[in-house]
Order: C-alpha cells, then sequence, then structure tokens
C-alpha cells in the first residue's frame, strides 16, 4: 500500500534540504552577497572597537601636528582635487651638489654625477612615500610615529626609540606622510585591522552603481575611476578618480604623483618607498623596471628587513626572484618605477598587513612594529652602504 503524502510532510523534507544544502554548500548560498555591498552596509560593518591613540587613520589634524615640529621641517608639496594639503617633512640638512643634467640625460651621457654626484654625500637620503591608496593607512601611522621618534626619541605610545633616532640622525630624511589625501580622508573606518576581506574590497577599490565589488585588478582597468556606472569611488583614487600609482607619469592626470616625483627629483634620493597594504604577511617587492643590480640591491634590504621582523616575532613574507621584464603578463610602470627613473633611488614597495581577521592577524601594535622594523632596516642598510 502507497503511503499518501501530505502538503506538511513535503514542507518538512524542503525544510531538511535546504539546511543540508546550506551547510554543504555555503558558497553557492552566499555568493551573491559576497559580490556586492552598499555603502550603508559597509558604514554598519565597521566595529565598534578601540583604535589606539597611536593610530593615525585620517588627514584631519595632520597640518596642526606638523606645525609644531621642533626639528623636522615642514611644507605643503601639492593640493589635491578635493583641496587637501599633501606634505613634506624633512630631517637632516640638505647637502649641495652640482646639478648639470637630469637623471635621464646623464644616464644618456654615461655620466650619472652630470645628474648628481651622490657619492660625495656625507648622509645618505631616503624618501618614504606614504598612503597613494587611501586605504592603506598602515604607513600614515607608521612615519607619523618615526616623525614623533625623529622629534622627541618616542613613538606616540610613549616607547623609548633612541636606537632608531640615532639612525635617523645619520640621515637625510625625507617623508611624505599623505600620498593621496583625498584617498585618505574618504576611507571611514580609519582602519581595516580585525576587519574583512569585503571590507578591504569596499574601502580600498569601491563598486560599480550596482553595489558590485570593482575588485582588484578590476579597479586598474577603468582610469581615471568616473562615469555614471561607478558608485562608492575606492580609496585608492584622489576625487577625481585618480590613482597616483598608476599616474600617467609623462602628461600626468592628478597633483599627487608629480609632486612626488619632483621631491625625488630635486633631492636625489639613494633609497626610495612606497608604502602600501594588503592581506598577506609583509613584503619586500621586486622593483619594476630598473637594473638587475639594483633589484639585487633591494634584494638585500628585503633579507635585512625579514632577519629584523623574525627577531621582533613578526611575521614577514619570502624573498622576490630577481629577474629581467617581460612575459605574457609585463609588470607595470608604476610610481615605484618612475621613482628610479627620475632620480636614480633604488626604490620598491612595502606591502604591510591590514590585520584582517581572515589572513594575516596581527594587531594595532604588531602593525606599528612592522613599520618601525622597515625603517630601522632601511636606515642600516644606506648607511653601511655609505661606509664602505
Amino acid at each position: 500500500m502507497t503511503k499518501k503524502t501530505t502538503r506538511f510532510d513535503g514542507i518538512v523534507f524542503a525544510v531538511i534540504f535546504g539546511v543540508v544544502f546550506s551547510i554543504l554548500y555555503p558558497a553557492v548560498t552566499n555568493a551573491a552577497d559576497a559580490d556586492t555591498m552598499t555603502y550603508q552596509q559597509a558604514k554598519q560593518r565597521i566595529p565598534d572597537r578601540r583604535i589606539p591613540k597611536f593610530w593615525i587613520g585620517d588627514v584631519d589634524g595632520l597640518a596642526s601636528r606638523f606645525k609644531k615640529l621642533t626639528e623636522g621641517n615642514v611644507k605643503t608639496i601639492a593640493i589635491s582635487p578635493g583641496g587637501r594639503p599633501m606634505h613634506l617633512v624633512t630631517f637632516g640638512r640638505k647637502e649641495k651638489l652640482g646639478h648639470k643634467a637630469n637623471f635621464n640625460s646623464a644616464i644618456g651621457g654615461r655620466e650619472p654625477a652630470a645628474y648628481m654626484n651622490k657619492a660625495a654625500r656625507k648622509k645618505p637620503v631616503i624618501l618614504f612615500v606614504g598612503p597613494v591608496h587611501g586605504a592603506e593607512v598602515e604607513a600614515l601611522t607608521g612615519l607619523v610615529n618615526f616623525i614623533s621618534i625623529m622629534e622627541s626619541g618616542e613613538d606616540l605610545r610613549g616607547k623609548q626609540q633612541a636606537k632608531l633616532r640615532a639612525l635617523g640622525e645619520q640621515c637625510r630624511l625625507l617623508i611624505i606622510p599623505d600620498g593621496n589625501p583625498d584617498g585618505i580622508a574618504r576611507f571611514e573606518s580609519r582602519s581595516l585591522c580585525g576587519m574583512e576581506g569585503d571590507d578591504l574590497r569596499f574601502w580600498g577599490q569601491g563598486t560599480w552603481s550596482d553595489d558590485t565589488f570593482c575588485g582588484w585588478p578590476q579597479s586598474k582597468r577603468r582610469h581615471p575611476m568616473a562615469g555614471d556606472d561607478v558608485g562608492f569611488l575606492g580609496c585608492y583614487f584622489n576625487d577625481k578618480g585618480i590613482n597616483p600609482m598608476h599616474d600617467e607619469f609623462f602628461d600626468p592626470m592628478g597633483p599627487e604623483a608629480p609632486a612626488i616625483l619632483k621631491v625625488a627629483a630635486t633631492e636625489g634620493p639613494d633609497l626610495a618607498v612606497s608604502l602600501h597594504s594588503h592581506e598577506n604577511k609583509p613584503a619586500v617587492l621586486r622593483p619594476a623596471y630598473v637594473t638587475v643590480e639594483i633589484q639585487q640591491d633591494i634584494r638585500s634590504l628585503a633579507e635585512r628587513c625579514y632577519g629584523i621582523l623574525a627577531e621582533r616575532d613578526l611575521p614577514h613574507g619570502g624573498l622576490f626572484e630577481v629577474k629581467p621584464e617581460g612575459g605574457e603578463n609585463p609588470s607595470p610602470f608604476n610610481l615605484t618605477s618612475a621613482l628610479y627613473h627620475i632620480s636614480g633611488a633604488s626604490p620598491f614597495t612595502f606591502e604591510c598587513p591590514h590585520g584582517l581577521k581572515d589572513s594575516c592577524r596581527v594587531n594595532f601594535d604588531q602593525i606599528l612594529d612592522i613599520q618601525l622594523s622597515l625603517y630601522e632596516a632601511m636606515l642600516r642598510h644606506e648607511i653601511e652602504k655609505k661606509k664602505l
């Protein structure tokens, strides 16, 4: 005898099936949610947390902070499309050198010293470029704390940093803490520490008008990031949608990259870093479109940096491979590359972890320690080279 199926039995079966399916295939049931986020949802996802006072996640107050400097000098080097100042803070006297040609022409003339005889300087010159991607405020925090160290010997935690300050005093330091003030100002969560990858995608690269994530690297396939189909403008960009890391350096679209490159061209730094952040462990990236010798120099710096991080029980990535350009997907000629071609600096990009809870998990203090460890490695690297 066949048992008659009731409507109640069908409902029970459907509920059980739905529960089992959602357990076995969560990615399917949540796929639509994972690809979109509204501005209201992004705001609601900002955790109720205590951000420490030493953490600097906004450009508000920077100008007044820098006016109080007594050891360093500050000047405004650009005004962003949003009307915000971009600062250069310097420590150490600039040494006068002869200057007969720009770097490109001097290399063409087979005499780099015609641009600037860097070997004649007593102190190395080091350029630090803070976040050109506004959500990557780990560098802003690091550089403002470094400025405090050079002023007082203490970071903003009140922790003594006499050794780092002594190293800094043996160099001329060029610090641009706010490489994209518009993007930093747009970053409302002030830190991604303890947040998730989708929060990084929203605040970093932004969304299209249908609230889907622009994503990486897709967000670089539209530049400027402008148009009716753009939703939330990610913090990669200034208020005109320009990503300073990928400006058109031969015909600039925004004021930030030209200001950074002008500092480099005028000062001729020995070493230059563009400070970024990502989901993974701290990493020194291979500089593209520079000589093999410079790549090798940066690789040795990376080895020193990773050694310091390991000594302090902090995470780090692996060493990059020195190689020439080429392949089906060649590296971009970006701001880091341009720093070499305008000044002869050994340039590199550093990626610091955000402290996302679903990837490289580090806390606020560890992030600052990672930044300061990198700076120490850079200073020691250049001071030792000068003594050779």
